[in-house]
């Protein structure tokens, strides 16, 4: 019997104790505790969602315990401010979190400089969250005056300041004088598959409600562990299923699509707008498989990372972060508004559904994509500008062609689909549905043959990760390559029926 919770998962704000599940995280509680007892004044930089007003509030508990006074402010909403109303507000800060009544008699920086270093009988910590929103045209003079506090530190009660931003902010505040510099960056991570599992159970442990554990996998492996998008599943997991005893792989599909198709997420929102504002090269990134180079001082690069779509892979080159994210701007990229439906029927009618008994016919399915193809080309999925520019780079066309197609028939057939994006780069690996039966396909765009090749032992290797025991693996190859012979072809790989098909296109007709 499934007990009342008495705490819930939180996906807004920071966590009260009492209500929300709460991770600890006494490691790097820990971590922040030695650096504000070293007085050291420091930067954290993360992008939204990853706890970080959790964190504050937990490393405020602990030092108040070891005596600090702690001054958490927020101004994120501060782009207008003056000198005047953001020291007023400051000094209002100070007194609502340690009782201390600051004398602002000349609202100015060297004023309130002078009045912090006639305190020195108690031990005090500044928070600045959201630091970016506060008006450039005055932030620099903060910088300078929290600089000239850090070298005097020892003789005041000003012992540690922390500036918190969703950018990285080291390079905006590092100078040669700057305290704030890359060595002193605490980094608030997400969270480890161990410390998802935790949580999880402790909902699991409250109420005898179980997450099956290919459900716990597939939270840490969607949400890459990001702390608001775990509490975001979970909570509609929970939602969804108050009375259900174990929550199993169909519920969570059933989250996944809910947060694709249905839920308002302010946080998948943002990240959308801010891909589309570098969307060739999102593109790029989805679409062509090409290795990216991960160099920070690239405007675009730095952009997406900072907003946490894209993160250095361990290869050194870029790679997508959450794939949540990545299904997120897949899905938003995606060219649904064209009338190619009608088009993509004629095919599967004539094809009889592609079907063979009570599956699909991949041979007959391909052959006529390939006359649909012939026939219609792919001008239809791409999308011109108000320039007359085209927006979405040639090879998104191919992929969105063949998707669309299946899309189509999967209606037919009362099918259903899912993207599993892996945290790299290349085209996602797409899992579809009939009559219980899922097969594996995945699309890539010809380079070279060592690639290609490549590419078969991949999906392979992925559909077995997921006990499927027949993948589809198809190519687009530019009819510059013909010469190379590449033809369909059927391999057994690792016990995975692997069928290869390959789909040619015309690069002066196409493209």
């Amino acid at each position: 019997m499934i007990k009342k919770a008495k705490r819930y998962f939180n996906t807004s704000g920071p966590n009260i104790l009492t209500e929300h599940y709460t991770l600890k995280r006494e490691n790097l509680i820990a971590k922040g505790i030695e650096l504000v007892k070293k007085k050291r004044y420091f930067t954290i930089w993360a992008p939204r969602q990853t706890g970080k007003s959790t964190y504050f509030r937990l490393l405020a508990v602990e030092l108040q315990k070891k005596g600090y006074l702690v001054v958490h402010s927020n101004v994120e909403n501060f782009k207008s401010a003056t000198e005047e109303t953001f020291l007023e507000f400051l000094v209002n800060e100070f007194q609502r979190h340690t009782g201390m009544r600051i004398p602002l008699a000349h609202p100015t920086f060297s004023y309130f400089y002078d009045q912090l270093l006639k305190i020195t009988d108690r031990k005090i910590l500044l928070i600045i969250d959201e630091v970016e929103g506060l008006n450039e045209e005055i932030f620099g003079q903060f910088l300078h005056t929290i600089r000239n506090l850090y070298h005097s530190r020892t003789e005041h009660s000003l012992k540690s300041v922390i500036l918190v931003g969703v950018s990285n902010i080291v390079g905006v505040v590092q100078d040669n004088a700057s305290p704030f510099n890359i060595a002193d960056n605490l980094e608030v991570p997400y969270f480890t598959d161990e410390e998802t599992f935790e949580l999880l159970h402790m909902h699991e442990a409250e109420t005898g409600q179980l997450f099956n554990r290919g459900v716990k996998e597939k939270i840490c492996a969607v949400t890459a562990n990001q702390p608001g998008l775990v509490n975001g599943f979970a909570y509609k997991l929970v939602e969804k299923n108050p009375a259900k005893e174990e929550i199993d792989y169909n519920d969570y599909l059933k989250v996944e699509d809910w947060y694709l198709t249905e839920a308002i997420d302010k946080n998948i929102s943002n990240i959308i707008n801010k891909a589309k504002q570098h969307r060739r090269f999102v593109e790029k990134l989805l679409f062509t498989g090409e290795k990216q180079p991960f160099r920070i001082n690239d405007e675009k690069i730095k952009f997406l990372f900072s907003q946490g779509l894209i993160k250095k892979g361990k290869d050194g080159n870029v790679e997508f972060w959450v794939p949540m994210y990545k299904k997120a701007v897949y899905d938003a990229f995606y060219p649904y508004s064209n009338d190619e439906i009608k088009e993509q029927l004629l095919e599967i009618n004539l094809g009889r559904f592609f079907m063979t008994a009570d599956r699909l016919d991949f041979d007959k399915l391909v052959t006529g994509y390939r006359t649909y193809v012939k026939r219609r080309g792919f001008r239809y999925f791409r999308e011109k500008d108000e320039n007359g520019q085209w927006k979405q780079i040639k090879e998104a066309a191919l992929v969105y062609s063949f998707e669309s197609f299946i899309q189509t028939l999967l209606q037919v057939l009362e099918g259903k689909s899912y993207l599993e994006p892996h945290s790299g780069l290349g085209q996602s690996d797409l899992i579809i549905n009939i009559g219980g039966r899922e097969t594996v396909i995945e699309f890539k765009i010809f380079r070279d043959q060592v690639r290609f090749e490549k590419g078969k032992k991949q999906v392979a290797h992925y559909a077995k990760s997921l006990s499927v025991d027949e993948c589809i693996y198809l190519v687009f190859i530019s009819n510059r390559y013909e010469e190379l012979g590449l033809k369909d072809e059927v391999q057994t790989i690792d016990g995975v029926t692997v069928r290869c098909y390959v789909v040619f296109y015309d690069e002066i007709k196409d493209f």
